[in-house]
Parts: C-alpha cells; sequence; structure tokens
C-alpha cells in the first residue's frame, strides 16, 4: 500500500525536528540558564510542534517555525511564572524577588551576553549562536527584517564597548 504524500511529509517532519533538537536545546538555554527547564520547554515545543503540524506549512523553514514555537512557548511559561509569583508574594505578604545586583567586571562572553537587554541578546542569539538569517530570526521574533538588523546591530556594538572596559 502507498502511503499518502502527507503521511510521508509528516514523517520526514518528525525526523527533521529530531534533527533540531540540539539548536533548540542551546536556544532554551540562553533563555533560561537552567538546563532543567530548557529540557522540559524544549520537550513543550515538541509536543506542541507535533499536536499542530498540519498547520506546518510545506516548503516553509521547520527551523524557524520550531524556534519560533519555543519562543512563544517560553514567553507563555514566563508571563505564568511571574503570576504565580505575584501571587505567592501576596499570600506570604513580602515583597517579590528583588533584583540581584550587578557585581564586578564582566569576564567573559556569557556574562556580556546576559548583559544585554533581552530583545538584543536574543536577536543576537538567533542570529550568531543559531547561524539564523536576520529574515529567519525576524519571522520567529515577530519584527520586521530591518528591526532584526537594528537589533543584532546594536547588540554587537555594546557587546564592543563592554570589551573594551
Amino acid at each position: 500500500m502507498v502511503k499518502p504524500a502527507r503521511a510521508i511529509l509528516v514523517t520526514d517532519l518528525r525526523h527533521e525536528i529530531i534533527a533540531l533538537l540540539p539548536e533548540l536545546r542551546a536556544y532554551a538555554r540562553f533563555l533560561l540558564r537552567d538546563r532543567t527547564r530548557s529540557d522540559d520547554l524544549v520537550q513543550d515545543t515538541v509536543v506542541r510542534a507535533l499536536a499542530s503540524m498540519a498547520q506546518f506549512q510545506e516548503g516553509s523553514s521547520l527551523k524557524a517555525w520550531m524556534f519560533t514555537i519555543l519562543r512563544n512557548a517560553f514567553y507563555e511559561q514566563t508571563r505564568r511564572r511571574r503570576r504565580e509569583d505575584a501571587a505567592m508574594a501576596l499570600h506570604a505578604q513580602t515583597p517579590g524577588n528583588a533584583l540581584q545586583e550587578h557585581h564586578g567586571d564582566i569576564a567573559d562572553l556569557s556574562q556580556m551576553l546576559w548583559a544585554l537587554p533581552p530583545l538584543l541578546r536574543e536577536a543576537l542569539v538567533l542570529v550568531g549562536a543559531q547561524e539564523m538569517t536576520h529574515e529567519e530570526a525576524a519571522a520567529i521574533c515577530g519584527v520586521p527584517v530591518g528591526t532584526m538588523r537594528a537589533r543584532v546591530s546594536r547588540a554587537r556594538q555594546q557587546l564592543a564597548v563592554m570589551t573594551h572596559k
């Protein structure tokens, strides 16, 4: 019996998703800085992608689609966690988590990346570390390509300033 074309496409997509796991894990770790939580985020991303296979448009970038799902899941979890933290803080009648003060000089690239504003860090990670095109990164973040180019440029400028301090 011959498999329908859509069934072949789904099987191929599953293999391609498996091949993307290391890159998805790396991006999740940049976002979360926690191995366990990032692995959970990747797992959630894959589950969402598999459940939404019918929405994937043949011929489009699977990598960009998967990164978009991961990014959206990350922001959804972040919003939920903030609401939970606020509720717990209110319940305990204690102030929420205080931001930690930044101490000392920035010594390595990892610290410098985390010193960047989130939008600039995200742009640089997608284009630099994940080797995506500006177009793919812009699609993931839902911004125009020019905005993505500007964010990458500003991130690189800020890193250059940090390295000369």
